[in-house]
C-alpha cells in the first residue's frame, strides 16, 4: 500500500473499534441545526472461504452522486470523505456519514492474503457499477451487505505511447483514479524505465484499470475515457494477468488562468461529466495543457487561488459547471478568477 493512500485513510477515514447497537439510531435531525444527522454503517468482514472474521480491513464509502464523488484534491486517492477499519472481530463501523447513496470499496491490511473488492450483494467485485448500492439515512444505523474477501491476484504490463511505440516512464496504473501531488510524487503503482507496472492485492474478478502519464490522455483499459466502456480485465487469485495498454495523444485542452496569488500547487482537474471519475490533472503556472480523448464530455474545476475552487464557467460546484465536449479541434478554456 502507498504511502500517499496511506495518508489519505488516516486523513479520511474512521477508525471504528466499538460496534454500534443497530436498534439505537441517533436522532433525525442535531437540535437547532436544519442539517441532517449522519447516518451510520455497520457490516462485518469475514474470510470468504472459512468464514473467520478479517480484521483491520478498511471500506471507502464511495458517493453515487458524480457531484460528491468529485470531491477530491491534490495528493487524494477518488475514494470518497466518510469509512471505517474492521476491529479484531470483522466488525466494521463508518460513524458521521451524510446522508446519501454509496458504493463500499475494501481495502484489506494484508493484501497477501486477500484481494480489494466493491462489495456486491453476494461477494466481490471489481467493477465500481455492479456494487451494491446502500441507502444512508439520517440518524440511522444501515446494515450493508457482509463483506466476504477472497485471495488476492496482480496484473502487470506494458504502457506506451500510441504515435512511437516506445515505453512510458513513470506512468499511473490504477483501480481508483489519482489526483497527482506535484511534490509528493510517491503514489503507485507506476511504471519504471521499461514502462512496465504491476498492480497487486487485487480480488478475483474483471477490474478496469486507468493509465495516466503526463503529455498524454488518459484513459481506461481498452483506450477509452470512460469507466463504463472500459474493457476489464479478469484477476485469478493467486495469479497474475497481463495488461498492455498504449496511451494517446488525446486532444489538446489548454487556456490562461488569470488570479491574483496563484497556489503554490494550482491544478486544473477535469470530471466525466456522467460518473464523476477523475479524467485528466494539470499543473497550472500562468496556463494550463491538458490532453483528453475525443468525444469525452468533461467538467473542468480550477484549484488555483487561496478562495473555493472555480468551475467552468465560473460555477461555484460540478452540478452548475458547464460541460465541455471534446472533439479533434483543441480547445481553449480560460479561468479568470480576479
Amino acid at each position: 500500500m502507498s504511502r500517499a493512500l496511506l495518508r489519505h485513510l488516516t486523513a479520511t477515514v474512521t477508525v471504528a473499534l466499538l460496534v454500534v447497537p443497530a436498534a439505537a439510531p441517533a436522532a433525525a435531525r442535531t437540535p437547532g441545526s436544519a442539517t441532517p444527522a449522519p447516518g451510520v454503517v455497520r457490516t462485518v468482514v469475514r474470510d470468504a472461504t472459512t468464514g473467520a472474521p478479517v480484521p483491520r480491513a478498511c471500506a471507502a464509502l464511495l458517493p453515487v452522486d458524480a457531484a460528491a464523488l468529485s470531491a477530491v484534491g491534490i495528493g487524494e486517492d477518488q475514494l470518497g470523505r466518510y469509512g471505517g477499519c474492521a476491529d479484531e472481530q470483522g466488525v466494521l463501523v463508518a460513524s458521521d456519514v451524510a446522508p446519501g447513496r454509496y458504493r463500499l470499496l475494501v481495502r484489506p491490511y494484508d493484501t497477501t492474503a486477500h484481494g480489494w473488492q466493491w462489495v456486491g450483494r453476494h461477494g466481490g467485485t471489481g467493477e465500481r457499477e455492479r456494487a451494491q448500492v446502500i441507502q444512508v439515512r439520517p440518524g440511522v444505523v444501515t446494515s450493508a451487505p457482509t463483506i466476504r474477501l477472497d485471495p488476492p491476484g496482480s496484473i502487470t504490463g506494458v504502457v506506451t505511447n500510441m504515435a512511437t511505440g516506445a515505453p512510458v516512464y513513470r506512468a499511473l496504473a490504477m483501480v481508483v483514479p489519482y489526483v497527482p501531488h506535484p511534490k509528493y510524487d510517491d503514489h503507485g503503482p507506476t511504471t519504471d524505465e521499461n514502462g512496465r507496472y504491476t498492480i497487486t492485492g487485487l480480488g478475483p474478478y474483471h477490474w478496469p484499470v486507468q493509465f495516466a502519464a503526463s503529455g498524454l490522455a488518459t484513459v481506461w483499459s481498452g483506450g477509452v475515457g470512460s469507466r463504463q466502456q472500459a474493457r476489464s480485465v479478469r484477476v485469478r487469485a493467486h495469479q497474475t494477468v497481463a495488461l498492455d495498454q498504449a496511451l494517446p495523444a488525446g486532444t489538446l485542452v489548454s487556456g490562461a488562468v488569470r488570479v491574483d496569488e496563484l497556489l503554490t500547487y494550482a491544478q486544473v482537474i477535469a470530471f466525466d461529466t456522467a460518473t464523476g471519475d477523475l479524467a485528466g490533472v494539470a499543473d497550472v503556472g500562468t496556463d494550463y495543457t491538458l490532453r483528453l480523448l475525443p468525444g469525452q464530455r468533461v467538467k473542468l474545476r480550477c484549484d488555483c487561488a487561496y478562495a473555493p475552487p472555480t468551475w467552468h464557467r465560473d460555477a461555484a460546484d460540478f452540478d452548475t459547471a458547464t460541460p465541455v465536449r471534446v472533439r479533434r479541434a483543441p480547445v481553449v478554456l480560460d479561468f479568470d478568477l480576479r
